[in-house]
């Protein structure tokens, strides 16, 4: 990073008393939510058990759920109820429950058009290098939380944040979610939460659903491994992260996407309360 700019080392996420503080040395923050918008009913559904996660827990809260699934394996996946309708749906998610809310951009028109609803912005991992996308992302004021690349070495990350902080916006989450090893598999270096929190300074989360994901594992959609999601999380928590990332379903079998590596609802609010007693512990909270 450059001397004059320096990634803030906590991002606020969100207005009000819902607001979502992420940071190293802080308790973790939670996001999470179904891969894909796959109705109003079910976004609201799944806002409003995730909110009421969030109350009983006292676990600050980001409701996630792409618009868009642009990085299908195949043409024959589901993508989403598109831009128009979701952000109609985060709107109500938000007046309802006063959620945060953080979707997916894979384009730069996507950036301007979704920060007027959302409070935080994520980039895919496959589009982590998109200089272009990360300059739009950051032109918003928006919190830009990018996922790091599968291709890339947690140092690498170090770069990618500073185009976001040196374009005048230092509000910047770097995610951790597995990096390919061999075909159809992700594997999770933990030296690289604490390499990523000194080299760069900001917030660092762990997406612990997409780290057990096997791209391309079911020849024409991904599969998954999610009863190693507790193993990674916990290992997660025990590192020390500013935040963790989740995704849920209550019916993943059914889900449009990413079902095999998402947690069923049911199980979500035990796992998080058994994460929070590793974070007190790794942070001496």
């Amino acid at each position: 990073m450059s001397g004059a700019s320096k990634a803030s080392s906590v991002v606020s996420v969100g207005v009000g008393a819902r607001a979502a503080r992420f940071g190293n040395a802080l308790p973790f923050a939670l996001i999470a939510g179904p891969c894909a918008l796959e109705s109003r009913d079910h976004a609201l559904f799944m806002a409003e058990k995730l909110a009421g996660i969030s109350d009983r827990l006292g676990l600050p809260l980001v409701f996630k759920s792409s618009f868009d699934k642009a990085n299908r394996t195949s043409a024959s996946g589901r993508r989403g109820l598109g831009l128009e309708a979701a952000m109609k749906i985060f709107d109500e998610i938000k007046a309802r429950f006063g959620l945060p809310v953080v979707t997916d951009v894979h384009e730069r028109e996507h950036c301007a058009m979704v920060a007027g609803t959302v409070d935080l912005l994520q980039i895919p991992a496959f589009l982590c290098r998109q200089t272009d996308l990360l300059l739009a992302a950051a032109a918003t004021g928006k919190p830009v939380n990018v996922k790091k690349g599968q291709f890339l070495a947690p140092w690498d990350m170090k770069n990618v944040a500073a185009k976001i902080v040196e374009a005048g916006n230092p509000n910047v989450l770097v995610t951790e979610r597995g990096v390919s090893f061999g075909y159809n598999t992700l594997v999770t270096d933990f030296r690289g939460l604490p390499i990523m929190a000194e080299q760069i300074g900001a917030p660092v989360i762990f997406d612990a659903t997409h780290s057990v994901q096997q791209p391309g594992g079911q020849g024409t959609s991904s599969g998954g491994q999610r009863e190693f999601v507790p193993v990674l999380a916990r290992a997660a928590a025990a590192v020390g992260v500013a935040g963790l990332f989740i995704e849920t379903h209550d019916r993943p079998e059914e889900a449009f996407s990413d079902g095999p590596n998402m947690v069923p609802l049911a199980e979500l609010e035990p796992l998080l309360a058994r994460l929070m007693d590793f974070d007190r512990l790794a942070k001496g909270l």
